[in-house]
C-alpha cells in the first residue's frame, strides 16, 4: 500500500510548507493595526508579536532594516524590496 508523501513530508507535503511560508504586505499590516507611527524595526516586531502574529510575518519583521518607520508604506516599501 502506498503512503501519502504528505504524511511523511514528502513532494506534497514540502509544496503546502511553502505556500503556508509566503506572507502578503496586506497580511502584515493586519498585526501592524493600531501601531503609533514613528516606530522602529525593534516597536514593530513587539507589536505585532502582542498581537499574536503567524511566524511567517514575524520571520519578515524580524529582518527589517533598523531604521524609523514614519508609516505603514515605509514598511510596504521594504516589504516590496525584500520580497
Amino acid at each position: 500500500m502506498s503512503e501519502d508523501p504528505a504524511v511523511r513530508g514528502g513532494q506534497r507535503g514540502g509544496q503546502a510548507s511553502l505556500r503556508s511560508e509566503k506572507v502578503s504586505a496586506a497580511q502584515i499590516q493586519v498585526y501592524l493595526g493600531g501601531i503609533d507611527y514613528p516606530v522602529n524595526n525593534q516597536q514593530i516586531v513587539e507589536h505585532a508579536r502582542s498581537k499574536g502574529a503567524p511566524q511567517n510575518v514575524m520571520s519578515f519583521l524580524e529582518r527589517l532594516p533598523e531604521r524609523q518607520y514614519t508609516r505603514p508604506n515605509d514598511v510596504e516599501h521594504e516589504f516590496g524590496k525584500m520580497k
